[in-house]
């Protein structure tokens, strides 16, 4: 999970007499969501914006709560609507009867939406392909609460706040206001309404159109903080990859890279602390829309990792922006250690009732601080600068520091984590939600809890960090290989545990060091790190593939086998795509193709049920209860991690790696057969382009950067 889950999740299950209608988050499984960060809207399947989470956003505030469109009695029957891209959308819809002599529609609405940086456009189309005159009241209705984002989730939303008239130059003259708190709204219209009611937020027109005839207005809607952004919009023209075209045997792979790198490109945000001689803005992915769009350290570490094939230039603004705010002090209430790395960045504390509030730099991570050292070795094989590599560090230095102060504070020196605050996130690795580390008979596990993947992180960590120590002249590398290993063997004597099919490490150990022995995806992380040897790693991979995790659609969080799997369940039942193309790599990394390529099927189909957005996470059903996957109704849609999944699947199918410092690349194709032909150009590695070619008979035509070898299998 991305952050702060539900409050109701985060601080343990919750009785059904605590739930009541308005402490339920919003459903958003049949939203609508155009994209561009900080920016965002969510509507209806017909376009309209009322009720719910529904609105325009920017900065974590709610600019509009409500944009509505009616025309007097006539009723609006919507006929199609959806994206346009990420950032665009259309709508239409039919007034019935207006017009008509036949059975045929005559008059038609066509609304079409984009969104900017602070900045809304609606553009509303009535055309009249009829054959009599028509006349109408059309009347657009606007509102907003101003709500902070926290209070939206938690269905909570204040009371609207009344619309002011407000005169102004320029395009549509005088329009509607609200503004509270440093939060300022602004909505005009071109051409100028018939009649502008304020409080109420009206605004309307009389429409009369001629046989063949048609009309347009266009509203727009600006939204600031008076303090600025946060965290501003990327420059539209500074994508800090190299957009990749893929054409395979299977569509449907092609659109889910497609979507996924539009979405991508939308959730670009820059670090307003960019210093200066680093060639640009540092750039990262936000972690997702609704409820995630800002700086999230695992978030935008494992999305710029996903995305290295693409280039190095995101993953340095990342690790950069993240480096600027690495922890330097003790603060118990934020919960910041020297060297470690934040978890999350908002504009004030999140208060999300008396039990459960963060603050607006929060640290309350365990894993972010050894995905940052392995984002930046993975990032120096892919090719980034070794001048830039350099720079950072004195931050590996300082995380790896972290890594072994918190280990040696546990007695049986693995990474432990514990909320200290009484009021933050009660788990702490990714799977965040109050109830996601339990024993395979339901019990919820005590903390302070040592993570079987973070685990994992730290071993891959502390291999890369002294990889890079001694790439670059540095003490210390020695050491650090000789204390991954020693947390190898630890792991193998603590976590494994068996059951009737077998030996399988456990999720965790908890506050008395006993393994939490339920049966989870997060084998997954294991794979491929190191951390297990060749025995080990094909007994996860046979248990990954299996029915009770395997669901056809992707991995499911918690085996269905399990006491508590609920298919609906956050962190234990339903299927997360980041997780499942995490394992289908590992499985490519470990050796063992064929599981990966079952998996890697089931992620496929899912993307197709979600016209190649894959959401931050959905059901974990499986396919056997019907071709399509069912939403999780409150998950981000789009979301960085799930978008980047689908590079990561492509690379593990196409077995691509790179080690730009010993001159080589790697394309040696693991299961990319199931797609050939397959073409895939604008790749990058060390800088340069790379494309790469795969027949339908197996044969692999490479063109990589000049000073490199291709290596195949």
């Amino acid at each position: 999970m991305d952050t702060t889950v539900k409050a109701l999740d985060t601080n343990g299950p919750a009785t059904a007499a605590t739930l009541v209608a308005t402490d339920l988050q919003p459903f958003l499984h049949d939203a609508v969501v155009t994209l561009y960060a900080p920016s965002f809207v969510i509507s209806r399947p017909d376009g309209q914006l009322g009720g719910g989470a529904d609105g325009f956003y920017h900065g974590d505030s709610r600019a509009l709560s409500h944009l509505t469109v009616t025309a007097g009695s006539i009723a609006l029957a919507p006929v199609v609507g959806g994206l346009r891209g990420a950032d665009r959308a259309d709508f239409r819809a039919i007034l019935r009867g207006l017009g008509e002599v036949t059975p045929d529609p005559a008059v038609a609405l066509n609304r079409r939406r984009t969104v900017a940086s602070g900045r809304l456009e609606e553009s509303f189309e009535v055309t009249n392909a009829g054959t009599q005159r028509v006349g109408f009241r059309l009347t657009v209705t606007a509102g907003t609460d101003l709500a902070p984002m926290e209070r939206v989730k938690t269905g909570h939303a204040p009371d609207p706040v009344p619309a002011r008239e407000e005169g102004g130059a320029g395009p549509g003259g005088s329009g509607l206001a609200w503004s509270r708190d440093g939060f300022a709204v602004r909505l005009v219209s071109e051409p100028a309404p018939d009649a502008l009611e304020a409080p109420e937020g009206r605004l309307s027109f009389d429409v009369e159109l001629a046989p063949g005839a048609s009309w347009t207005a266009t509203l727009r809607c600006t939204a600031a903080h008076a303090d600025g952004d946060q965290f501003p919009a990327a420059p539209a023209d500074a994508v800090p990859w190299r957009t990749p075209a893929l054409r395979s045997a299977d569509r449907r792979f092609d659109q889910w890279l497609d979507q996924s790198v539009a979405d991508a490109d939308r959730l670009r945000l820059v670090d307003p602390r960019t210093a200066e001689g680093t060639g640009g803005v540092d750039q990262f992915l936000a972690a997702g829309a609704p409820w995630f769009l800002t700086l999230f350290g695992r978030d935008s570490l494992w999305a710029a990792r996903m995305l290295l094939p693409l280039g190095t230039e995101l993953a340095a603004g990342t690790l950069r922006t993240l480096a600027r705010r690495q922890g330097a002090v003790a603060d118990p209430a934020t919960e910041e250690q020297p060297g470690k790395i934040l978890h999350e960045v908002r504009r004030s504390t999140q208060n999300f009732n008396e039990a459960f509030a963060v603050p607006p730099v929060y640290y309350g991570t365990v894993d972010a601080t050894p995905l940052w050292i392995t984002l930046l070795h993975d990032s120096w094989r892919w090719g980034l600068a070794p001048e830039q590599v350099e720079q950072l560090l004195p931050h590996t230095e300082s995380a790896l520091a972290w890594i072994r102060d918190q280990a040696a504070e546990a007695d049986d020196g693995f990474l432990r984590y514990v909320d200290r605050t009484g009021r933050g996130l009660a788990n702490q690795g990714w799977k965040d939600s109050g109830d996601a580390i339990r024993h395979r008979d339901g019990r919820l596990a005590d903390p302070p809890i040592a993570l079987c993947e973070v685990q994992a992180y730290a071993y891959e960590a502390a291999r890369g960090g002294a990889a890079l120590l001694r790439a670059f002249g540095r003490p210390g590398a020695d050491v650090w290989e000789e204390w991954a290993e020693g947390l190898a063997t630890r792991f193998r004597k603590r976590f494994w545990v068996e059951d009737a099919r077998g030996a399988y490490p456990a999720v965790a150990l908890d506050r008395d060091g006993r393994p939490v022995d339920s049966v989870t995806s997060g084998f997954g992380h294991l794979l491929g790190t190191g951390l297990l040897n060749q025995e080990e790693s094909a007994a996860l991979a046979a248990r990954l593939t299996g029915p009770d995790l395997d669901s056809g659609h992707g991995l499911r969080t918690l085996s269905s086998d399990s006491v508590g799997f609920n298919p609906y369940g956050y962190h234990i039942g339903s299927i997360w795509p980041h997780d499942t193309a995490i394992a289908v790599h590992g499985l490519v990394r470990a050796g063992f193709p064929d599981a990966a390529a079952s998996l890697a099927a089931g992620l496929l189909t899912a993307s197709a049920g979600f016209a190649g957005r894959l959401p931050e996470l959905f059901a974990g059903h499986g396919a056997e209860a019907g071709p399509r996957p069912a939403p999780y109704p409150a998950s981000c849609r789009p979301q960085a991690w799930a978008a980047a999944s689908s590079v990561l699947v492509l690379r593990s199918a196409l077995g691509l790696d790179a080690d730009v410092p010993g001159g080589t690349v790697t394309v040696a194709p693991a299961f990319a057969g199931a797609y050939a032909p397959l073409t895939v150009t604008g790749l990058q590695v060390g800088g340069a382009r790379l494309d790469i070619a795969l027949a339908a008979d197996g044969t692999v035509n490479t063109t990589a950067p000049e000073g490199l070898t291709v290596v195949s299998a």
